[in-house]
């Protein structure tokens, strides 16, 4: 387990939207934030078997730059830009890295409790095939926003752009996987 700085962190308490006024220690920032960075690691598109690695990349940094931390955005805000240049950073070295390829996929047995459990995976497949048609500007605004709840001033200070910016990325991104998922029901 990664342990935080004595000297940067402090007893204290903080609600997501809240701006910093006291230190929270490391282990209340990954217990207050640890699930919300898995959502939005995976809803970036970080392949299942990096999301553990890619979520210690985040709170390593967290760890590391806390001191650096100057509280003029919510600590819930700056792990959420840190969320988004990791997953971008995974994403692209997942795609240089070689995956051994199974000549025959290992075969799936289906207990009838489990179909609901199976279409909750499909739809997850779905928005992740919806998700990887986005160019990253839009995936990153469609997954704070739209995944995550956040709102659209938040969206926009998290990805460093202006609100309207923000605005326009959710709506070419929404028109994009309305078209894209049209074109999947006309070929079926």
């Amino acid at each position: 387990m990664v342990e935080a700085d004595p000297a940067v962190a402090a007893p204290g308490a903080l609600g997501s939207g809240v701006r910093v006024t006291e230190r929270q220690s490391f282990r209340q920032i990954f217990e207050d934030h640890a699930a919300a960075v898995g959502r939005i690691l995976r809803a970036m598109g970080v392949a299942e078997a990096d999301v553990m690695d890619a979520a210690q990349e985040v709170f390593l940094v967290v760890n590391r730059r806390y001191a650096e931390f100057e509280g003029r955005a919510s600590v819930s805000t700056w792990i959420r830009q840190i969320c988004i240049r990791v997953a971008l950073s995974s994403r692209r070295s997942r795609r240089r890295r070689r995956e051994d390829v199974l000549a025959e996929p290992p075969e799936e047995s289906v207990a009838p409790d489990q179909q609901t459990s199976m279409e909750g995976a499909e739809e997850r497949r779905l928005l992740g095939w919806l998700l990887d048609s986005l160019d990253n500007g839009q995936r990153e605004v469609i997954v704070l926003h739209d995944i995550e709840h956040l709102p659209m001033r938040e969206v926009a200070d998290i990805v460093g752009v202006p609100l309207q910016t923000a605005y326009s990325r959710r709506k070419s991104a929404l028109a994009s996987m309305r078209e894209r998922l049209g074109r999947r029901k006309e070929s079926r």
